[in-house]
C-alpha cells in the first residue's frame, strides 16, 4: 500500500543530525515567541501552513533555505537563520543517504516531480496524512515497531510533505477509495483531523482529490494502489507496493498501461466537488465504535 511504505529512517541519535534539527526548531520557536507571534501568525506572514511551523519547531521537518531566509527577516534574527542554512542543507543530504534503496529511489523521483498522481485503495496517501494519522498507522505494524522507529518514520513522512508548501506546486491528483476514508484509524479524533486535512489539501490550487465510492459495481483500480510520477525533464515512472514489497516501474509500456488505468479510475470516481461533499457528510455523521453499534443492535 503506497500510503504506508517506510519513507526511510532518519539518522540515529549518534549521528547528531536529529539533535541538530531539534536545536534549529527550538531556535525558531524562541525567535518567534520573542517576536510575539503565534505559529498561526507566523505561518500567515510567511505563506506556509501552521502545521509546518509546528513540525519544524519540534524538529519533525527540515526547513528549506527559502524558509530560513524569510523567517530570519520576519523574526529579526539578525542573520542567524541565514547563517545556518548551509548547515541545514548538508544535514538534509546526510538524511537522504540513510534511506533504504527502494525508498530513496521513490522519494528522489517524488521530490523533483512536476506531476504526482496516486490511486489508493488501502491506506491514506502519504502526502495527505496528518502526523497523528501517520503515527497511528505505524503503531499498527506487525511485527511491532519500537517507539524510536515510529518517531523516525513519522518524521520522514512529514518531511516528504514539504512538497505541499512550495510556492509552485506540482500538478497533483489523488483518487481514494471510500473505504479508506471511512476507516477511523487511530480513533475518531485522529480520523476527523485526517478528513479535514484531505479537504484542506483539496482546496489548494493545482490539486484534485476524488473518491471512488463503495457502490461502484466495478472499477479499474481493483489491482491495487499505485503512484504515477513525472520528474522534470524525464519520462513518467510508476511506483507500487504491497506487503512492504516495493517496485519503481520505469518500463515505458508498463507505465503507459498504468496511466491508462488511472484515467479510467478517475472517470469512474466521483468528481472533485461530489467527493468533497461526501467527505463533509462523513464529518457530520454521528460516530460510533463498532462495539457501540453491536450493543445497540442487541438492545433492539
Amino acid at each position: 500500500m503506497v500510503g504506508d511504505f517506510e519513507d526511510g529512517e532518519l539518522p540515529t541519535d549518534s549521528d547528531g543530525v536529529a539533535e541538530f534539527f531539534s536545536a534549529v526548531g527550538k531556535i525558531i520557536k524562541f525567535l518567534r515567541e520573542r517576536a510575539g507571534m503565534t505559529q498561526k501568525e507566523m505561518a500567515e506572514r510567511l505563506g506556509y501552513g501552521e502545521d509546518l511551523i509546528g513540525s519544524i519547531e519540534r524538529g519533525r521537518r527540515t526547513p528549506r533555505v527559502e524558509f530560513l531566509n524569510a523567517a530570519d527577516e520576519l523574526l529579526c534574527a539578525g542573520g542567524m537563520l541565514k547563517a545556518i542554512a548551509e548547515d541545514v542543507m548538508k544535514a538534509k543530504v546526510r538524511v537522504s543517504t540513510r534511506h533504504p534503496a527502494f525508498s530513496k529511489a521513490f522519494t528522489s523521483e517524488e521530490a523533483k516531480a512536476v506531476e504526482i498522481h496516486e490511486y489508493s485503495i488501502v491506506a491514506m496517501p502519504g502526502l495527505l496524512q496528518t502526523e497523528a494519522h501517520a503515527r497511528a498507522l505505524f503503531r499498527m505494524r506487525r511485527p511491532w515497531l519500537s517507539t524510536d522507529q515510529v518517531n523516525k518514520w513519522v518524521a520522514a513522512r512529514m518531511a516528504r510533505q514539504e512538497i505541499l508548501t512550495r510556492s509552485s506546486l506540482p500538478i497533483m491528483s489523488w483518487v481514494i477509495d471510500e473505504g479508506v476514508l471511512r476507516r477511523p484509524l487511530g480513533g475518531w479524533d485522529v480520523h476527523r483531523e485526517q478528513l479535514q486535512r484531505v479537504i484542506e489539501v483539496a482546496e489548494m490550487w493545482g490539486t484534485e482529490i476524488q473518491v471512488m465510492p463503495l457502490d461502484r459495481s466495478e472499477h479499474a483500480g481493483m489491482g491495487g494502489s499505485f503512484v504515477l510520477l513525472t520528474p522534470a525533464g524525464t519520462t513518467q515512472v510508476a511506483y507500487v507496493e504491497v506487503q512492504h514489497v516495493n517496485r519503481l516501474i520505469t518500463e515505458p509500456e508498463d507505465v503507459r498501461k498504468m496511466v491508462a488505468r488511472y484515467s479510467s479510475i478517475r472517470a469512474q470516481a466521483l468528481d472533485p466537488r461530489e467527493s468533497m461533499a461526501l467527505i463533509q457528510m462523513m464529518l457530520g455523521e454521528r460516530k460510533h465504535d463498532r462495539a457501540d453499534v453491536v450493543q445497540e443492535q442487541l438492545q433492539h
